[in-house]
Formats: C-alpha cells, sequence, structure tokens
C-alpha cells in the first residue's frame, strides 16, 4: 500500500528539502507502513543512470545491510547517495578509490592498515593536547566575540576542534589546517549556491588534499617521524599504504573525520540550548552518555547506500540485482522499536545503540573513539567556560542531499 505521507514525486534526497529539516515524520510514517520503499527519481537527477532507489528506514533494515557487504555493495555505485546531474561517471569512479567506497576484500586491506592511527593508545595520546586546545578554542571564542557578547558557534567552536585533531593526527602543521577546512568545504558543499561550488571545483579540492597529503607522506618516507603518517607509509612493502592510498585516506578524514563531528558539535550545543534542563544536567554531572545521545540526536550523515549484488530480499521487499539501496540514518535512530521516547534528547540514555557512526559492519566508523573525545573535550571546555550561553537564532542549515549540516548558529554569551 502506498504511503499515504509522501506526496508524488517526494525524495528523501533532495537538497532543498534538507535544507529545510530532516523529514522524520515521513520516516516515521515509513517505518510503521512501508519500511522498505521504492523512491522514483528523474534519471540521472543523482548523478546516476537509473530511476530511483530504495530508502531503507527502520534500525534493524539498516543494519541487515551494513553488515552484509556480499549482498550490498558500497563499492559498484559508492555509499554517497546523490551527487547531482552534472557530474560524470568518470568523476564517481575516482571516488572508489576512497575506503569508504570500496568492499572487502580491498576495504578490510586499507581498513587494517589505517587502523593503526585509532588504536586507544594513539588516541590516549592526542587526548591531553586536544584537551588544551579545547579550552583554548573556547577562550578565543569569548575574547573575540561581538561587543553584545555574540559569535558564530559553527565557525568559532565547533569547526575548530575536528580541524585540530585531524592535524594533530596526521602531523599537519596547526597553520595548514584551514586549507584542510576549506578543501573540504568545498568537496562536501557542492549543493549549497551560497557557497557557488561546482562540481569541478570539488574535484580540484580533492585533487588538492591528495596532493598536500602525498607531498607530506613522500617526506615521511624520506625522513620518518614518531607519528601517523610515519606507520602508514614508510614502510611500503610491509603492508603500509601507497602514497596515492594515504592520500584518498586523507580525504576521507577531511570529510568523514571533519564535517561530521563539527556537524554533531553544532546540533549538539543547539540541542542544549532548546532543552535547558540538560544543559544544566551537563554541566552539574558531565555524563558518559553525553556524547553518544549528540552524535543519536544529530546523526551528522542523514544516509549513505549501497548497491545490491544480486537479487535478494529487505523487508518482505524484492530487490533486484543493481538497484540503489538508501540507508537512512537519521530514520534509523529514530525508531520507537530500538529506542525508547526518541524524539527526547536525553544525554542519560543508556543503552544507546544508534547507528550515527554506521549500521555495524567493516565500514563501521574508523574514528568513533576520536570523535567522541572530541565531543566529550568541547563540550566540558565549553561548560567550563562558557555555562550561560543563549541561543541568537535558529541555525542555518546547509543545502545537501546526504548531510545534515549547519552553516551558522548565532549564540551569545550576554
Amino acid at each position: 500500500m502506498p504511503c499515504p505521507a509522501l506526496p508524488d514525486g517526494f525524495d528523501f534526497t533532495d537538497p532543498d528539502l534538507l535544507q529545510d529539516r530532516v523529514p522524520l515524520p515521513e520516516f516515521a510514517q515509513l517505518r510503521q507502513t512501508e519500511p522498505v520503499r521504492w523512491i522514483d527519481q528523474p534519471r540521472g537527477i543523482s548523478g546516476f543512470d537509473d530511476a530511483g532507489y530504495w530508502a531503507v528506514t527502520r534500525h534493524a533494515d539498516v543494519k541487515y545491510v551494513s553488515t552484509h557487504p556480499e549482498l550490498f555493495s558500497s563499492n559498484l555505485n559508492t555509499a554517497v547517495i546523490r551527487f547531482n546531474e552534472t557530474i560524470s561517471r568518470d568523476q564517481i569512479e575516482v571516488q572508489k578509490l576512497i575506503m569508504l567506497n570500496m568492499d572487502p576484500p580491498e576495504h578490510t586491506r586499507v581498513r587494517q592498515i589505517v587502523q593503526r592511527g585509532f588504536t586507544p593508545r594513539s588516541i590516549r595520546s592526542l587526548e591531553d593536547a586536544l584537551r588544551n586546545r579545547a579550552h583554548s578554542i573556547v577562550e578565543t571564542a569569548l575574547a573575540n566575540a561581538a561587543p553584545d557578547g555574540s559569535f558564530d558557534f559553527v565557525t568559532n567552536v565547533a569547526v575548530e576542534l575536528p580541524l585540530q585533531a585531524i592535524a594533530e593526527l596526521i602531523g599537519v602543521p596547526q597553520e595548514d589546517r584551514t586549507k584542510i577546512f576549506d578543501w573540504s568545504n568545498k568537496m562536501a558543499a557542492y549543493d549549497d549556491p551560497e557557497y557557488a561550488i561546482t562540481e569541478e571545483v570539488g574535484t580540484e579540492a580533492a585533487m588538492e588534499i591528495v596532493s598536500y597529503a602525498m607531498n607530506l607522506a613522500a617526506a615521511r618516507k624520506e625522513c620518518p617521524a614518531k607519528d601517523i603518517v610515519s606507520q602508514l607509509v614508510a614502510a611500503e612493502d610491509e603492508g603500509n599504504l601507497s602514497g596515492d592510498e594515504f592520500g584518498f585516506f586523507v580525504i576521507l578524514l577531511a570529510v568523514a573525520g571533519n564535517e561530521t563531528t563539527r556537524n554533531a558539535i553544532t546540533h549538539g550545543m543547539h540541542a542544549f540550548l532548546t532543552h535547558p534542563e540538560q544543559w544544566e544536567l551537563f554541566k552539574r554531572e558531565r555524563p558518559q552518555t553525553t556524547a553518544e545521545e549528540i552524535v543519536r540526536w544529530a546523526t551528522p550523515v542523514v544516509s549513505f547506500q549501497r548497491t545490491a549484488t544480486q537479487d535478494t530480499e529487505l523487508g518482505g521487499v524484492q530487490i533486484k540485482k543493481g538497484d540503489r539501496v538508501g540507508l537512512f540514518y537519521s530514520s534509523a535512530n529514530n525508531d520507537p522499536e530500538v529506542f525508547d521516547e526518541p524524539g527526547e534528547f536525553d544525554i542519560s540514555r543508556d543503552p544507546n545503540p544508534h547507528l550515527g557512526f554506521g549500521g555495524g559492519g567493516p565500514h563501521f566508523c574508523l574514528g568513533k573513539s576520536l570523535a567522541v573525545v572530541e565531543i566529550n573535550l568541547i563540550f566540558n571546555a565549553i561548560a567550563d567556560a562558557l555555562p550561560d550561553l543563549r541561543l541568537v537564532s535558529d541555525p542555518r542549515r546547509l543545502r545537501s542531499a546526504w548531510l545534515n549540516g549547519v552553516k551558522e548558529l548565532q549564540v551569545s554569551t550576554g
């Protein structure tokens, strides 16, 4: 039975829709009536030569697709559910060099190398430096606020710690972090006319990152240091990354590790300021469950996709080989079959089996531990230095087909 909540032409990946809101009511209706539903698209509008995709909205089904890469490929059409009609197939094919868009066994090989940089010991070694940087970021935002105490939370706070964490992780000089920010913005914001970014500009930005990273890798091969770059590239014949593989890994870090954590922090601050009882609870008790609830609430990546490798069944629906399947994490993270009162922001929520870091399987977020550390550190710093922060205006959202992004969030200390 067709879902009555969806008018003709409704598309969960419409960037105009996501600039306005995350379609939680429509997700709720689909979970109840048609949890795996075909969504028509004009051919080519998303960059793919097909007529649409299957929207997967239940938590259990998103997990199933995520944990069965033999049935649902990240590589065939990449994990990005919608580019736009100007992208060429050749440009899509290049993106398959990024780990996010690989399948086992190649994905397994690259991930086993890259995860050396994300061991608990590696993350702990960054924590003290990042704690100091978090406090410095908040103090600088306060010092640079307008006379009335107002400032943009996104550019003055949320952006900074993820960038500095990436710089710290791979040995990028802190003064170069703004380059990473600019390049990653150009890659992720191609749907937003405010940035006037074309696919060509986005591709150029990606190549700038690859070139920068390859130069960094070459320098470490020549003169190894005690950092992750040396661990990943210095002895290529011993199972390490080649220079270009390292370059595409840094692209993944720049977008997956920067854009997502930045938006989680921004949505988290907005949630605190619109749920003052939760902000008071955080300031008083600093629950260890906070970061996980912020990620569930924010779900910075609304969706990724997979492509069926064979005819199969999902949620009682027949999926044909070659069909694209959209994994809607924003819907899964609000599934009442899994979460009590999912529409409530509750930093004490435990357990919290959200899919904000992916649905499990080979593509579960490699940087989860680092993201949790960053979120905890920045909100501890904000609570210490800016406990009376207040909201000035509603967030200005990013126009994107798959990111739950915020461009601006005006707050004030006054």
